[in-house]
């Protein structure tokens, strides 16, 4: 999953001054031609150490917030799972930016793998110009809050809303693909809706066009300048490799958090 995201970085940071790659399949040819095959991995380490906590806090933090949004209600109700969609979505967010904003940094380099700098120096490297604040490693915060916020919201309420809407299937298998296409078009929709946060948040992370000239500073200004500069198109840039990840991946992860949970309250 790792060199789709990379490719969405890559279209997400280029404006029409600093175009390079026309397509997914050129931006993978000249990655490829002039950085080399492990260039796609460029940013992976942030990720993998974020990964476990940012997803039992995702899921966690949701069972949560289900509890307290159902205000009382025997069982938990579609704006119960709308909110806690939301909620878990924020606090996933504030866990997960200082990974993100280091991630950001190496994926935007270009140089070939080799010769990057680590992710711990890269970290060293923000916090040494910039400190841990807004304007260092957790620059970019309200954009991921938001892009976290809503994405979690749409994903959540779409697969357990939906899921209880449709008649469940005796077989096994086919249960299993009922599941997996309703997580695979929640996580999809929720990419689509989401998309103009995330292009924000990689304009304020990634290297910025002018140097020593912050151009991008906060969420909502930088989709007003990216809109008014670039057209609306330019708010949905990386949107098919960002689908092809969290489409599926994100139908994945639910049904081995259903699956799981099921399995630990039957056995233990």
């Amino acid at each position: 999953m790792q060199p789709l995201d990379l490719i969405k970085t890559r279209f997400q940071i280029q404006s029409i001054h600093t175009e390079q790659y026309s397509s997914i399949g050129d931006c993978i040819k000249k990655i490829y031609q002039n950085e080399g095959i492990l260039s796609f991995y460029k940013g992976i380490l942030p990720p993998i150490l974020a990964d476990v906590p940012k997803r039992a806090t995702k899921f966690f933090t949701f069972e949560q917030y289900k509890q307290l949004f159902s205000f009382g209600a025997p069982s938990p109700t579609a704006l119960s799972f709308t909110l806690a969609g939301l909620a878990s979505g924020v606090t996933e967010g504030f866990l997960i930016n200082p990974f993100e904003v280091v991630k950001v940094r190496l994926q935007a380099e270009n140089q070939v793998f080799s010769k990057q700098i680590s992710a711990w120096s890269m970290a060293k490297v923000i916090v040494h110009e910039n400190g841990f604040g807004l304007s260092g490693l957790n620059k970019g915060l309200t954009s991921t809050l938001f892009r976290h916020g809503i994405f979690n919201m749409i994903y959540f309420s779409f697969y357990h809303n939906i899921k209880g809407y449709m008649k469940p299937y005796q077989d096994k298998k086919l249960e299993f693909l009922r599941k997996f296409m309703i997580g695979l078009t929640g996580g999809s929709i929720a990419s689509c809706i989401n998309i103009p946060f995330d292009v924000a948040k990689s304009r304020i992370q990634g290297p910025q066009p002018t140097a020593g000239h912050i151009k991008y500073k906060t969420c909502l200004r930088t989709i007003h300048t990216v809109y008014v500069e670039e057209g609306v198109k330019a708010l949905y840039k990386g949107l098919l490799p960002k689908m092809l990840r969290l489409g599926p991946g994100g139908a994945i992860m639910l049904l081995v958090n259903e699956y799981a949970l099921d399995w630990l309250q039957k056995n233990t």
